[in-house]
């Protein structure tokens, strides 16, 4: 970002500006489902988005991604999702993203729940409000049951 101070914005600058905002999305989704804040979540992802999480399920849009999520966690007691290791490549106002997933489920008297980690590998575009997530694949490595 430029200021009289400090003149334009480098290319280098620039770019690390989007990886950086890339990767705050990645910590937004998390941060949106341990926080239950649905609305949060909505805004991580386009309108439209294609979301493939294996196992689990798959979903065409926001909306339908976000009931979804209502519902799976709406038995639940604390959750703590983790996304590490992000490497995000941008390329004009699209960008590729691979990270890492940790989740704890835990049921809500806090004796059990499942924990589960794999990988994400989405594409994002650059809206008027910012990056979305407009398709993600969760690729498994381990589900688990913890406690009780």
């Amino acid at each position: 970002m430029s200021t009289p101070e400090s003149g334009p914005e480098s290319a280098t600058e620039s770019a690390w500006r989007d990886r950086q905002e890339v990767g705050d999305v990645l910590i937004r989704y998390a941060t949106a489902i341990d926080g239950r804040d649905w609305d949060l979540l909505r805004r991580c992802f386009t309108a439209d988005c294609v979301v493939d999480y294996g196992p689990v399920g798959s979903w065409t849009g926001a909306d339908e991604l976000v009931t979804f999520m209502v519902a799976a966690h709406a038995g639940a007691g604390h959750t703590l999702h983790r996304v590490t290791n992000v490497v995000a490549e941008v390329d004009g106002d699209e960008a590729t993203a691979r990270a890492y997933v940790d989740a704890l489920i835990m049921n809500p008297d806090g004796t059990g729940g499942v924990t589960a980690a794999g990988s994400y590998a989405d594409r994002l575009v650059r809206t008027a409000a910012g990056w979305r997530i407009a398709t993600r694949t969760f690729t498994p490595a381990r589900f688990a049951s913890v406690g009780g």
